[in-house]
Formats: structure tokens, C-alpha cells, sequence
């Protein structure tokens, strides 16, 4: 072998050993360089719970209901309660002592008279199933009175049938 080709040879053995040597510096500067920063990976956990099919189901307690009737009728030019109308509203009574709420009597009265008779005519019907109710306990600042007097029909006509209909108080 020539020389030349042994020269080259070992040029390159050296090239190759000083590229060896260089990179090994760099690798090892690149891994000091990367310890040095924050290491910022995420740590995640997990978490075991019971294998459930049906979640439990909880129901709402239902708002309690009065079904007592809530309109009581009178008699022509009269503020007087009558038996059922009492029944009734001892029915209400009992359920505002257990539940008290505000409560709203809406005095009515038919289209004979006048305007002004008939409205004083809803508030003595209405202050009548008032005085009833606190007589059975319910407070008097919880019950308002309002009269209408004929002025909000619930039924409309000129006779007998709609004019029983119309002499009412409404519990709201």
C-alpha cells in the first residue's frame, strides 16, 4: 500500500475520532443543559370507586296540597257562612297551621245594588270568612281582604243561576 493511502487512512481515523470526542462533549453539555430546567411534567392520579349500574335516585318530597274548596257562595244580601263553607274552611285552617303561608279572601257579590253597596258588600263577605279563619288559629297578618264587589263576574247574566255564582268569596 502506498503512503499516501495510509496517510489518509489515519487523517481520517483522526477526523472521525475528533467528531467522536466533540459530540461526546455536546451530548454531555446538552444533558446538563436540559437537568438544569424546571421539570415540568404532570402527575396524574386515579381515583377507584365502586362500580355503581344505578345511581341512586332521590325524590322530591312533593309540595302538599289542600283540596278544600277555595270559593264559598252566600245568600242574597247576606254575609253568613254556611255549614260546608265552615267545614271547608276548617280544612284550610288546619293545613295553615301546618303549612302557614300568606292567604288572599277576594270578595264578591252579584250586579243588583249599587257599585258602591256591592263593593262594602265582597269586604263584609270576605271579613266574615276572615274572622272564621282566625277564630280557628290562622293569624290575622297572614290573611288580606280585597272586594271586588260585582265588578269581576264569574258569571255573566241577568238571573238567578248567575247571580248565585257571582256572591262568592274567593280564598287565593
Amino acid at each position: 500500500m502506498d503512503n499516501s493511502y495510509i496517510r489518509l487512512f489515519t487523517l481520517g481515523m483522526l477526523v472521525c475520532l475528533a467528531g467522536a470526542g466533540c459530540s461526546s462533549n455536546t451530548t454531555k453539555d446538552s444533558a446538563e443543559a436540559v437537568s438544569t430546567i424546571e421539570d415540568t411534567t404532570v402527575a396524574t392520579a386515579t381515583v377507584e370507586t365502586e362500580a355503581d349500574p344505578m345511581p341512586e335516585i332521590v325524590e322530591e318530597e312533593a309540595a302538599p296540597v289542600n283540596n278544600a274548596a277555595t270559593v264559598f257562595y252566600f245568600e242574597f244580601d247576606k254575609a253568613v257562612l254556611s255549614d260546608e263553607t265552615r267545614i271547608a274552611l276548617m280544612e284550610h285552617a288546619e293545613f295553615l297551621d301546618a303549612y302557614p303561608a300568606p292567604v288572599r279572601l277576594e270578595g264578591h257579590a252579584d250586579e243588583r245594588g249599587t257599585r258602591e253597596y256591592n263593593m262594602a258588600l265582597g269586604e263584609r263577605r270576605a271579613n266574615t270568612v276572615k274572622e272564621y279563619l282566625v277564630l280557628q288559629g290562622v293569624p290575622a297578618s297572614s290573611i288580606e281582604v280585597v272586594s271586588y264587589g260585582e265588578e269581576v263576574a264569574a258569571s255573566f247574566g241577568s238571573n238567578e243561576a248567575s247571580w248565585r255564582m257571582n256572591r262568592r268569596v274567593e280564598l287565593k
